[in-house]
């Protein structure tokens, strides 16, 4: 994402559940699968808006914002709590993925240890997940299909870890549905926060930030560069789905923004050779309400 969360966040690791025929690696060409971050301001509507729209397969909701050492914040930035249960639930019922994002581009968070990641495996599950907690659960009794790691701050340490333990928890969740993993690393390959944990080779989809990577964005006068660089990621992830991750406007990020006639006639043709691409990634629900970006390139995607 981007560096400030309107204009906002970076790197991002999703844990999803969901049935075999989203996810994994994907056939070249179009799928027509877009994931969009959700619940970084209240004037983007509730998330059964943005999943009623037939838009989006996947919704995020962000952010974890701290985690770690036995701290967890929860921050939806004025969303209430209480509608979003039903909410993700009115989404699985449309076939939507409703994952919860922690870390991003502000917070307090880190694993200290292996034992540190346990814990905050075991937080998720009880908290968002298939599992049980004596306290309240922020969202009732409604089930996530998944976590995803937007990994901005901090050291890199143990989020393989953590990783594995999440994995772990596949069979367990109702229905016997398995919790599938993906990340969301910076384009400059590879990369400095995740780039350790997705050797694991546990992620089933990884969305990579093409925007604020001048090194790596695409423009004109940078297509051999952009082309590199999807190529060595896309390589890199013979197992995983890989999608192209965009701000949803030219205000979402610093730089790397493209319009959708360019990304339909430019973008989309190189990317779609891949035979594990997977689709497109927007920054935010917020900023696709007001540019209609995915709307405009979902035919295309």
């Amino acid at each position: 994402m981007a560096s400030s969360r309107l204009a906002l966040p970076a790197a991002i690791f999703c844990v999803v559940v969901v049935a075999a025929s989203l996810g994994g690696a994907a056939a070249t060409g179009k799928t027509g699968r877009i994931t969009v971050y959700w619940g970084q301001t209240s004037s983007e509507g509730g998330l059964r808006e943005a999943c009623g729209t037939g838009l989006y397969s996947t919704v995020i909701i962000s952010f974890l914002t701290d985690f770690g050492g036995g701290n967890y914040k929860l921050n939806l930035a004025g969303h209430a709590w209480s509608a979003v249960g039903p909410d993700v639930k009115y989404c699985q019922s449309k076939s939507v993925l409703v994952l919860l994002s922690i870390g991003g581009g502000v917070g307090r968070y880190s694993l200290a240890s292996q034992a540190d990641a346990k814990a905050v495996a075991d937080h998720l599950w009880n908290f968002y997940l298939g599992g049980t907690s004596t306290k309240s659960r922020p969202f009732g009794d409604a089930v996530l299909d998944g976590v995803d790691f937007d990994i901005e701050l901090g050291s890199n340490a143990h989020y393989g870890d953590l990783a594995r333990y999440l994995k772990a928890y596949s069979g367990r969740k109702p229905g016997g549905r398995k919790v599938w993993l993906t990340a969301a690393p910076q384009c400059p390959f590879p990369d400095r926060m995740l780039g350790e944990a997705l050797r694991t080779g546990l992620f089933d989809r990884v969305h990579v930030q093409f925007y604020n990577n001048p090194v790596c964005n695409y423009r004109a006068s940078n297509v051999a560069a952009f082309t590199s660089a999807w190529n060595k990621w896309a390589a890199s992830l013979p197992g995983s789905s890989v999608y192209l991750g965009l701000p949803a406007a030219s205000g979402a990020a610093n730089n790397g923004y493209v319009a959708p006639a360019t990304l339909k006639q430019k973008v989309l043709p190189i990317v779609q050779k891949s035979k594990n691409y997977g689709g497109i990634m927007l920054w935010s629900r917020y900023w696709d309400n007001q540019t209609g970006y995915s709307k405009s390139v979902k035919s295309a995607v």
